[in-house]
């Protein structure tokens, strides 16, 4: 039964990051479980919440006590579960809406990632406010080529190959845990995330300026006339 409600809930996207099989298991589990009340639109803004909270743990974290900074921790746990299941629900209730629910997605995560980026800011000091703006754009650099991709390829993917917003929710959890420990390493940290997503984005810019070229020949050739044709 579980085999069957993860092919159902899946069976829209390709997953290539290191947690999937965990990570879809849960969700597998989860979903059923979720009351009947709770819809997907219910759930976008429980990952909304999450955000929020993860805007907030770097205002406390800032102004009240650095290791409040570890409620984003529990923002990211939030976000997920909101995030990882809205769409989800829809399909395992029947009632997903492909456009809405893309358009929503994107919208929200674009949110999400300016208020966590705004949230860095405010907490960073000096110069290393700059990274913060860095890390935003770069995430938005990763957003715009998975929508080209899917207008190329006609195939919907999260991931960046290994990576995806799992792994990089748990990365930043990380992070916020060590400057915890270690007051300022975020500073660095978040500077080696932006170089990491920087060359992971140039890699997937390449590949996809490859795939465009391909469809365009594919097209091309697909509108010339056949010579046997020509000559009647």
């Amino acid at each position: 039964m579980s085999q069957e409600i993860n092919k159902k809930l899946f069976q829209d996207r390709k997953r290539t990051n290191i947690l999937s099989s965990p990570e879809q298991k849960l969700i597998s589990y989860l979903v059923p479980r979720i009351p009947g009340w709770i819809s997907s639109d219910g759930l976008t803004a429980i990952g909304f919440l999450g955000s929020a909270i993860i805007l907030g743990s770097f205002l406390l974290g800032e102004y009240v006590y650095r290791p409040l900074l570890l409620l984003g921790i529990f923002g990211f746990f939030v976000q997920w579960f909101g995030d990882s299941l809205d769409g989800r629900i829809a399909f395992y209730r029947n009632k997903s809406r492909k456009w809405y629910g893309f358009a929503l997605d994107i919208v929200m995560d674009w949110i999400s990632t300016v208020m966590i980026g705004l949230g860095y800011v405010f907490y960073a000091p000096g110069d290393f406010k700059y990274s913060g703006f860095a890390l935003v754009s770069l995430y938005g650099w990763a957003m715009i080529i998975s929508q080209l991709r899917y207008r190329i390829t006609d195939k919907y993917t999260i991931d960046a190959g290994l990576l995806g917003p799992t792994e990089i929710r748990v990365i930043i959890c990380a992070v916020l845990l060590l400057e915890v420990v270690f007051p300022g390493s975020i500073n660095y940290l978040v500077i080696v995330i932006c170089v990491v997503l920087f060359i992971i984005n140039w890699v997937d810019t390449k590949k996809l300026l490859h795939l465009g070229d391909l469809k365009d020949w594919e097209e091309k050739k697909s509108k010339e006339v056949p010579a046997h044709e020509t000559k009647r």
